[in-house]
């Protein structure tokens, strides 16, 4: 016998005609194309064939399945002769429907028979390219706004009678197969709860819809069959598919076999398939699997299939949607994206595998995201140094864990508009750490994240001299500016797990000067080691405390590094102000000292001691002089701002070494 599909019909009308003739009549055949398709055009027109106004001709005739009460497209059988008395038999269909033959040769999961409408499996033209492109969440363009009446309504929706009465009020406001689909998926996102009993008792549970419609609660099953009979009744061709998933209890590098664990659906729409999960649409549960909650989530609605695959491996490699497919073993060693990631505008993390293995120790990891984002991360089950940078589009991570073993590691992020937003876990990694790196041993008061990023720059704290987020020095001493774009306050402190200081004390190894819109600190440490240091700010014009801002990560290796204090100062010590010499707080005894400081905005300066000694204004601006620490244990530099006051006012203080 022969097959052939007649496509050549240059009208609307779609025909499909089965011809099954002996080899020899081929030509008799052919002949009768022409007239077969004039003959059947003319007969679909008598039988209802009508144009709906964008060019396609559909059957207006229906006939209703007494099951789902889904409306399914008539099928017209024409038999006829031709001269030479071969038989030939002619099935119509409409578009997009399949030929008995083609049923019977191609039974199975997605094709249907009895009159029913055919489901077409999937093809070359679902599919999308992997890895995803990083331009769309979705498989479908379409904007959410245009949802935002539908949705309203169909949250607001009650009828629970049967599911076909449920269906019908759903479409009173939805028209289009797309409009059809939401109003569907976001009534059972907000009216199908998980039911966590259910779960651990699978035998009792009903997942007939009728059932889940009127319980109000299911598990995967029950969701996917629901979602799939209200489709079949609203006329949308829809699937249901299972398969394994990244679940509730998954643990990374964890491998799958034997039965499959999830189920969700496909819904055909505009020509191609599109994939929906509502059970992970509708709320979350604890951590303790004991509660479930309503927590509506966008992202398995229409998800990219190259987005899907991260937590959905279907049992059909083809409802993957995606070329190349990803194969079982490429499953489980994928990295793990929350749907928050992609909700939030992150786009990958490096490694993308589940597990890392420390090299020397160490863990470094990656994360891109198209804009500035808040970071956080939780290593359980052992202590670990760490050091992450903030970039303009994204992070890195350092992580030193200090036990060997298989950790967990969250990584944590929010927006950075909206303080008041919480972080949200986005990525989970396994640490597998071999061994442990002794020679790194960073201070308890470093914070994360570390060093100046855009973040800093918000702030107001621009151009840092330094980028980096670690310092490192040899003698022990360094220079750190910036320009400031906003009109702060700013005090700097440093710290030590081996410096035992007060908060005050601890700020007397740096120096800091303030010209205009740039500040400039000068830090002496106090001897070896790794040291944190940290900077405040607040409006000048706010009374209230200092906000910590960032820190940075010192290093000086050089164990002969033994510097002094820079004197303390008081209040009267104003902005502008800058010491050149002595920068020591303890002076040498018995010694004339040379002074030279910046001073603005005064009348007289001059250094107190066992006895007076004055400071000239010089030419170049400095207030210069000398003074002798002989027989005195305490020096101060004073100023007097005004020449009609009395009063002077000490604005440095010196120690003087015992004699």
């Amino acid at each position: 016998m022969g097959t052939m599909e007649f496509k050549n019909d240059p009208s609307p009308v779609a025909l499909e005609m089965l011809l099954i003739v002996q080899p020899e009549k081929r030509k008799t055949v052919q002949k009768l194309q022409t007239d077969k398709q004039l003959e059947s055009r003319a007969s679909l027109q008598r039988q209802g064939f009508q144009g709906d106004g964008n060019g396609n001709n559909e059957l207006e005739q229906y006939q209703v399945n007494g099951i789902h009460g889904s409306a399914v497209r008539m099928q017209q059988v024409i038999t006829s002769c031709s001269a030479q008395g071969t038989h030939m038999t002619v099935e119509v269909h409409a578009r997009n429907s399949t030929p008995q033959l083609f049923k019977k040769l191609s039974l199975g999961k997605g094709f249907q028979e009895n009159g029913k409408r055919r489901t077409r499996p999937p093809g070359l033209k679902d599919q999308h390219a992997y890895p995803w492109d990083r331009l769309c969440l979705k498989s479908m363009p379409f904007d959410l706004k245009q949802f935002e009446k539908l949705d309203a309504y169909a949250k607001k929706v009650t009828a629970k009678d049967s599911v076909e009465e449920l269906v019908k009020t759903l479409l009173r406001v939805a028209h289009t197969d797309l409009e059809k689909v939401r109003a569907i998926w976001t009534w059972i996102c907000h009216h199908i709860a998980y039911d966590i009993v259910g779960f651990f008792h699978k035998d009792k549970l009903s997942f007939k819809p009728k059932d889940v419609l009127q319980s109000g609660k299911s598990i995967c099953e029950g969701y996917a069959g629901l979602f799939e009979q209200m489709c079949s009744i609203a006329g949308v061709q829809c699937m249901n598919l299972s398969g394994y998933s990244k679940g509730h209890g998954y643990r990374s590098g964890q491998t799958f076999s034997g039965k499959y664990d999830h189920a969700w659906n496909a819904v055909y729409l505009d020509g191609r398939w599109h994939l929906v999960d509502s059970t992970w649409g509708s709320g979350s549960i604890d951590d303790c699997f004991s509660k479930f909650t309503f927590r509506y989530n966008e992202f398995y609605f229409l998800t990219h299939p190259a987005l899907f695959i991260n937590n959905h491996f279907p049992d059909n490699s083809n409802w993957q949607l995606l070329k190349p497919a990803v194969t079982l073993e490429q499953f489980e060693s994928n990295m793990l994206y929350k749907s928050d990631f992609y909700k939030m505008g992150l786009l990958a993390a490096h490694p993308p595998t589940a597990i890392i293995q420390t090299v020397n120790g160490k863990v470094a990891i990656e994360v891109e995201s198209r804009f500035p984002m808040l970071f956080m991360f939780e290593l359980k089950g052992a202590k670990a140094y760490s050091l992450m940078m903030l970039k303009r589009n994204g992070m890195n991570l350092e992580l030193y864990p200090q036990k060997t073993g298989s950790h967990k590691l969250q990584i944590y992020a929010k927006p950075s508009k909206g303080s008041d937003e919480v972080y949200n876990c986005v990525l989970e990694y396994t640490i597998e750490c071999s061994a442990v790196d002794r020679n790194i041993c960073f201070p308890k008061e470093l914070h994360q994240p570390v060093g100046p990023s855009w973040f800093t720059e918000r702030q107001g704290f621009l151009k840092p001299s330094q980028k980096a987020p670690i310092i490192h020095t040899n003698d022990g001493r360094f220079d750190l500016s910036f320009i400031l774009s906003k009109d702060l306050s700013v005090l700097a402190s440093l710290h030590s797990d081996d410096l035992n200081l007060s908060e005050d004390m601890s700020r007397r190894y740096i120096l800091q000067v303030c010209q205009g819109n740039q500040i400039d600190f000068k830090i002496h440490l106090p001897y070896t080691g790794n040291f944190v240091f940290k900077i405040f700010a607040k409006k000048k014009s706010d009374p209230g405390n200092y906000n910590y801002v960032f820190n940075y990560l010192i290093c000086c290796p050089n164990a002969e590094v033994k510097w002094p204090m820079f004197p303390q100062n008081y209040s009267k010590w104003a902005e502008g102000y800058e010491l050149l010499e002595p920068l020591a707080a303890l002076l040498p005894a018995n010694c004339n000292i040379k002074f030279k400081l910046k001073l603005h905005s005064i009348a007289k300066a001059f250094v107190q001691c066992e006895k007076t000694f004055p400071l000239i204004l010089s030419k170049n601006g400095y207030w210069e002089g000398s003074c002798s620490t002989f027989g005195c244990t305490e020096v101060y530099v004073m100023v007097l701002e005004n020449a009609n006051h009395k009063f002077y006012s000490r604005i440095l203080k010196y120690d003087v070494e015992a004699q």
